[in-house]
């Protein structure tokens, strides 16, 4: 079930951005990405299993109009991966697209630096760090509009590889419940047994992720295809409602039953 390639919206939702990270499973086999179960009692995809992400503050702006130039990136794609570090340090932990003299002790020390600030550039600043975006690669956009909902995420989602197994990570209470680490059919096998709630997105890009055996195959084909914003749109098909995306975005799931989809 697909639809037919589009021209790219101009959406008009909220700016979100979030890391994909992988790492190495300690036991070899399929690699393994980090998600975090969301509190019940966020108004966002309560009591879902997401990657870790947020939104793009204006201060994530301000910084990108300093950074973009450097990085070779539109100010507005400098915010999004802004972001998407300053929300990774937060929720997980992990200083990912930043460079300098980082280790536990000091990623720890800039994760509770950052709860009291509220923006990265003090924090960049205080350790000497400079932001690598080069870390990270864009892999897709996601704007599930919907009109009946008045908080609606423009949500860009990057990849990122740690590598290593041997990675300490701890979740940040205020919106999230746990933080686990599991392969992407790992996720969807859980899913199927009623273990974690995965709202339509999230189920695309798992489905997605499984297709790979390693980090550098899911980079190689992020990087073969340009990232579009994926609308998802309702068609009937045999009578029957179906929630779609579009044919040639990377997904080798491209519809679902509406009657099926978990939305946020």
């Amino acid at each position: 079930m697909t639809t037919e390639s589009a021209p790219d919206p101009a959406p008009a939702g909220i700016p979100a951005a979030t890391i994909i990270i992988f790492r190495n499973a300690a036991a070899g086999g399929a690699p393994e990405v980090l998600m975090t179960v969301r509190s019940r009692n966020m108004t966002f995809a309560g009591g879902m299993a997401v990657f870790p992400g947020g939104r793009v503050d204006p201060e994530d702006y301000a910084l990108a109009e300093t950074e973009a130039a450097v990085h070779g990136l539109a100010p507005d794609e400098a915010a999004h991966q802004i972001a998407a570090v300053r929300e990774t340090l937060e929720e997980t932990g992990l200083a990912l697209g930043l460079s300098g003299e980082i280790n536990a002790v000091s990623a720890g020390a800039a994760r509770k630096m950052l709860a009291e600030c509220g923006a990265l550039a003090p924090v960049l600043e205080a350790f000497g760090w400079q932001l690598d975006l080069a870390q990270i690669t864009p892999f897709a956009r996601w704007f599930p509009k919907n009109e009946a909902i008045a908080r609606v995420y423009d949500t860009r989602f990057y990849l990122a590889d740690l590598g290593t197994g041997a990675v300490e990570v701890s979740i940040e209470e205020s919106e999230n419940t746990h933080l686990f680490w599991t392969s992407a059919q790992g996720a969807l096998d859980a899913a199927e047994r009623g273990e974690i709630k995965l709202i339509f997105p999230t189920r695309r890009n798992l489905e997605r992720l499984a297709l790979f055996a390693s980090f550098a195959e899911a980079r190689a084909q992020a990087e073969a295809i340009p990232v579009r914003t994926i609308m998802p749109q309702v068609v009937e098909q045999d009578g029957k409602p179906w929630l779609t995306i579009l044919a040639d975005a990377g997904y080798p799931v491209t519809g679902e039953l509406l009657e099926t989809v978990a939305r946020g």
